[in-house]
């Protein structure tokens, strides 16, 4: 009899689509799994923390199985708003049969949401907060009206929390196998955080190939060593060679120096570190300052009213924030 019943069942099971449907969900922890490593990419190519912006497609698709996501790889319920000239899909929301952006990959939608925020000015502070701030993150994305629901940045926090989504903005791999407490190496204003000063805190990273990644204003970098060159520590880095030039505001892959620090990810907009002024040197570009403080390039001429074309001179004081 308990073998005719588990026939039964199985039979139940097949012919049900209701438990059809349910097995074809993926899980929470599936989509992790699946997608951390664009979340990452575009964490090492815009700043957004990886943990904030898996959090977010977490919510935003349930996990993966919205309609949105299945049918048109909206992965963060972004509308057709702006000059979007892309395919569409029709899907009730606030209104029925609103507009929203279809998707040819759910790398695309990645994309997609980290240059809705990176070029948006009403997105603009959070950029200028630590890379590790995924608090001050969700917070931050509720202020600039990024979701209605009050609740927002708290239902960010508990996916992050809960699923130890800081580890991938510190570069630890979240394998769901072996995640030991003491690898929350950053302040990441928990009760369990350890406060550290950036600016002189080394960690190894699993994605720099064995390179210690050091902090300047919040951005990590690692230093040049003999025999290196561009190619060389982007394949360490596991990215490409004109995202690790753009990181570091550099044209073309040439001139690389023993010692010479390269950032990882996009540099501050500003100094964070208090400092307000510095004096040109002798020998000091624009460039080798923005650099030295962690600042991008084009923020520095913003910042100081200047234009690319302008030269600086010795004793000449540069504004940082």
């Amino acid at each position: 009899m308990r073998g005719r019943n588990r026939i039964l069942c199985g039979l139940l099971v097949l012919c049900s689509g209701a438990t059809v449907a349910s097995a074809q969900r993926i899980t929470r922890e599936e989509y992790i799994l699946k997608y951390k490593g664009i979340a990452i990419e575009q964490m090492e190519r815009f700043g957004i923390p990886a943990s904030v912006k898996m959090a977010q497609a977490l919510l935003e698709s349930d996990n993966g199985n919205s309609r949105l996501a299945k049918e048109a790889n909206n992965h963060f319920g972004i509308k057709c708003k702006g000059d979007w000239k892309g395919e569409v899909v029709e899907h009730d929301d606030d209104a029925a049969g609103e507009c929203f952006r279809k998707y040819g990959s759910v790398e695309e939608s990645f994309e997609d949401h980290s240059r809705f925020l990176d070029d948006s000015p009403r997105y603009n502070d959070l950029f200028d907060l630590k890379p590790t701030d995924y608090r001050g993150w969700a917070y931050g994305l509720k202020r600039a009206g990024y979701a209605t629901n009050p609740k927002y940045p708290e239902l960010l926090i508990g996916i992050i929390e809960e699923n130890k989504l800081y580890l991938l903005d510190e570069g630890v791999d979240v394998t769901y196998n072996d995640i030991r407490r003491e690898q929350r190496a950053v302040d990441l204003g928990g009760t369990n955080a350890r406060p550290v000063n950036v600016d002189d805190y080394t960690v190894t990273m699993d994605r720099a190939g064995g390179r210690p990644v050091r902090y300047n204003n919040g951005v990590p970098y690692v230093l040049a060593g003999p025999g290196d060159t561009f190619e060389s520590i982007a394949r360490d880095l596991r990215m490409s060679v004109s995202c690790l030039l753009k990181f570091n505001d550099l044209a073309s892959p040439v001139g690389l120096q023993e010692g010479q620090a390269l950032y990882t990810r996009k540099k501050n907009k500003r100094s964070e570190n208090g400092y307000l002024l510095y004096e040109v040197k002798a020998n000091d570009t624009m460039h080798s300052i923005s650099q030295r403080f962690g600042i991008r390039l084009k923020n520095l001429y913003r910042i100081n009213n200047m234009s690319g074309s302008d030269t600086i001179r010795e004793g000449q004081q540069i504004r940082l924030r």
